[in-house]
């Protein structure tokens, strides 16, 4: 009766997207199809999941409707198209390279790059640089983005920080993320923190954009993980661990297909995953940064001498919208850019870092107070 009630949430979405009509539907094995999924699903290309002539149930445009909020409580999700223009998305992609490059500085895990190295070789070396906002200008920038700013203070309130930034390159070949949730690796003491996903390129079925449970945040379960080890691997997926024991099957799941500028917002209880990316020579590039209120406090490390994990709270943060609840508290800056292990080389543990470069070295600029690190995606 549980599961039933359980997978009814999410049936109510994707029984509206069944009955759209839809651009193109292809099936497994069917002549021009991608590689096999590892389960059914009739979206097998490129903007397969959109109807003709439209957008799926949860897209919308700024400034948001009043349903949108009510959509995202709902279901656990929703889109924000046209969020960053031509220029903005240049300058990301820019900077993505220079990041990639070292020209922002050196951090843990990457590897300076060889005389006369193309930017397209430079950038297929990795998969996802945690923190880029730590060591870049730009990144730390669009944080506080004003489309961010408009849509995270209607879903989550007034004030609002930022503890996490993920740069994703996920060249062609590259390995998705299995079914997680972002509050297993980043802890609120009110459920309340949001991932604001904003796409690079556009993301499809074809180069491994998003798929997710809609509905699967409402019950506040945190489901087990266990380990993407050399024993259970699956290929499909980087070295992070992979949740299991819900409910949902990968059948009901429902890709996020988006048009580059798009943001994507998801709670972070939301069950959510990425498969590889199977295109042809192409990116699937996105800069993911994580929010939550600001009036709840970050149990994002071990307790200090004195506080009890009731009081601990990591003050690595940004203030991106309102006040600071807790002026008294001194803000810190504990997290550094590091590159996660994508697992093509054999994972081994994913919560070890590479090893450290011989120098770091960070901007001035971006020294002090600001955000927070940990593993997730």
């Amino acid at each position: 009766m549980v599961c039933g009630m359980l997978r009814g949430m999410e049936r109510g979405y994707g029984i509206a997207m069944q009955t759209l009509p839809h651009l193109s539907v292809t099936r497994q094995n069917e002549p021009g199809s991608l590689p096999d999924f590892g389960f059914e699903t009739p979206y097998r290309a490129a903007f397969a999941s959109w109807p003709a002539g439209g957008r799926p149930p949860g897209y919308y445009r700024l400034p948001l409707p009043a349903e949108a909020a009510e959509f995202y409580r709902e279901q656990g999700f929703l889109v924000v198209e046209d969020c960053l223009n031509a220029a903005e998305i240049a300058q990301l992609r820019a900077e993505t390279v220079a990041v990639c490059r070292g020209e922002r500085g050196a951090y843990n895990g990457i590897t300076e790059p060889l005389p006369g190295e193309s930017d397209d070789e430079v950038l297929r070396r990795y998969l996802c640089i945690h923190f880029p906002h730590k060591i870049s200008e730009v990144m730390r920038g669009f944080v506080a983005h004003a489309a961010y700013r408009e849509v995270l203070t209607r879903l989550i309130g007034p004030d609002v920080k930022c503890m996490q930034s993920m740069l994703f390159i996920k060249a062609s070949g590259k390995p998705g993320q299995a079914w997680h949730q972002d509050e297993f690796f980043i802890p609120t003491r009110d459920r309340s923190l949001t991932g604001g996903w904003v796409a690079m390129d556009d993301a499809t079925v074809e180069n491994g954009c998003l798929w997710i449970h809609p509905g699967s945040h409402k019950p506040g379960v945190l489901w087990p993980q266990r380990s993407n080890s050399e024993s259970v691997r699956d290929d499909r997926f980087d070295c992070t661990g992979i949740a299991h024991a819900f409910p949902w099957r990968d059948e009901d799941s429902v890709p996020v297909e988006v048009k580059a500028g798009s943001i994507v917002f998801f709670n972070g209880y939301l069950l959510h995953r990425s498969l590889p990316n199977y295109s042809q020579g192409a990116y699937r590039r996105v800069l993911v940064n994580h929010y939550m209120s600001a009036a709840s406090l970050l149990p994002w490390r071990l307790p200090k001498e004195g506080e009890s994990m009731a009081t601990c709270d990591d003050r690595d943060i940004l203030m991106v919208a309102g006040s600071d609840p807790y002026p008294w508290k001194p803000m810190e800056s504990r997290h550094t850019a590091f590159i996660r292990r994508s697992g093509e080389g054999g994972c081994v543990d994913s919560r070890t870092k590479l090893p450290e470069p011989a120098a770091t070295a960070v901007s001035p600029a971006m020294g002090g107070a600001s955000m927070g690190g940990g593993r997730m995606g």
